[in-house]
């Protein structure tokens, strides 16, 4: 069954191209991924994979023998990884003794209206409010973009959800026929090593958070979408091969 969602679809052939298969029967990248998720695998080991049917940070399992990984998958630019109420969020900021002051700071950066529920009449695009606020934000990403937080900000956002008790095993960028894939532990060093990228936005990271929709339009439509916040991973691509090219030269290093 397919879906009219080309990111569903994307995340059902993926793992169709690996379900009722053998080892053996993989190609070389498909192989490779596999060893990276499982192992040492047998060439005649039998494969199942299938799509997850909730609302998970896993988009597909796949099991061998009696053992099931878990795997995310994005693909394209602008890649969403994460999406929940404003309310969660700002919750999540107290329980992680953000001030005030700060959360304060956020919801007039997120809403641009004037107030910090959304209830202003006249709404600013975000680069309309960083001209005068750009300080006040730069102090919310100096708060929030510690080692403590950043660990926290990858299970919430990448690994784990709000809604599952169970981490993703990797995470996969692009199609069956063209992809990269990153494991959990490389997923948690890669936003580790971003604690001071700098940048204009409010981010954990390289991960960047902003409204799902400013709805500048007043489209009623599209206005619940003020009220969630999402986060993206704009430079997954180019996180990947900066991590890849660091951990060679790393280990050239480490032969010489």
């Amino acid at each position: 069954m397919y879906y009219k969602n080309p990111g569903t679809d994307n995340e059902i052939e993926f793992a169709d191209s690996f379900n009722n298969k053998r080892f053996c029967d993989l190609n070389i990248l498909q192989q490779d991924f596999i060893e990276d998720l499982f192992g040492k695998v047998k060439k005649l080991s039998y494969i199942r994979a299938w799509k997850c049917k909730y609302n998970f940070k896993t988009d597909i399992y796949i099991k061998i023998d009696d053992i099931v990984k878990r795997v995310s998958i994005k693909k394209g630019i602008n890649n969403s990884v994460h999406t929940e109420p404003i309310s969660e969020f700002i919750h999540f900021l107290i329980e992680n003794n953000i001030s005030q002051n700060l959360i304060n700071s956020y919801l007039m950066y997120h809403y641009a209206d004037g107030t910090t529920n959304g209830s202003g009449e006249k709404r600013l695009s975000g680069l309309e409010y960083k001209k005068n606020h750009q300080s006040e934000l730069d102090k919310i990403n100096e708060a929030i973009n510690t080692k403590d937080m950043l660990n926290k900000i990858v299970d919430r956002f990448i690994l784990k959800g709000t809604n599952s008790y169970s981490k993703v095993d990797a995470l996969v960028y692009g199609t069956k026929d063209d992809f990269i894939w990153l494991m959990k532990d490389e997923i948690i060093d890669i936003i580790n090593s971003k604690i001071n990228y700098y940048s204009t936005g409010i981010h954990f990271g390289p991960l960047f958070c902003q409204p799902k929709d400013r709805c500048l339009n007043y489209n009623p439509k599209y206005n619940k979408n003020r009220f969630l916040i999402q986060i993206k991973w704009y430079s997954i691509f180019d996180d990947y091969i900066e991590y890849k090219n660091t951990k060679c030269m790393e280990q050239a290093q480490y032969i010489e």
